[in-house]
């Protein structure tokens, strides 16, 4: 039987070979969601809708060896906990059009079923990079 530790958050088996996502072109590795958010080299730098499976959207990353880099929606959006609309809003007259933008990523304030992925955006676009300071860290 496999220890805790030898899961990774999907729980398959972690070996060397396991790693959250590699660049195609200068092949570095990052382990984790965490690693590769963290990264200082990694930039949040568009969002390509799919408005028939919103988690298969694709979030697209700039690494610095000049690389974009894609991911799917359904990569960060456990990252959220608050609520999500059933109805789509897309073209209605509270819907600012931010989705049909590959580079906008400001959050969507319509009560539309694309929001809570623009709300993961921000939450990835917001995360705190290695050797920078942390938002909420305190001084003792």
């Amino acid at each position: 039987m496999k220890k805790c530790a030898e899961y990774n958050l999907y729980s398959h088996p972690i070996d060397e070979e396991s790693f959250f996502k590699q660049c195609n072109y200068c092949k570095k590795t990052w382990k984790s969601y965490q690693q590769f958010l963290s990264d200082p080299d990694v930039k949040l730098t568009g969002y390509q809708v799919s408005f028939e499976e919103l988690e298969a959207g694709i979030f697209l990353f700039n690494h610095s060896c000049n690389n974009t880099m894609a991911l799917p929606a359904d990569a960060f959006t456990h990252l959220y906990d608050g609520p999500i609309f059933k109805e789509r809003a897309t073209g209605a007259e509270d819907c600012p059009g931010y989705c049909l933008n590959d580079c906008e990523l400001r959050p969507c304030m319509a009560q539309c079923e694309c929001a809570y992925v623009r709300e993961v955006l921000q939450i990835v676009k917001d995360w705190p990079k290695d050797g920078e300071n942390k938002k909420y860290w305190v001084s003792p």
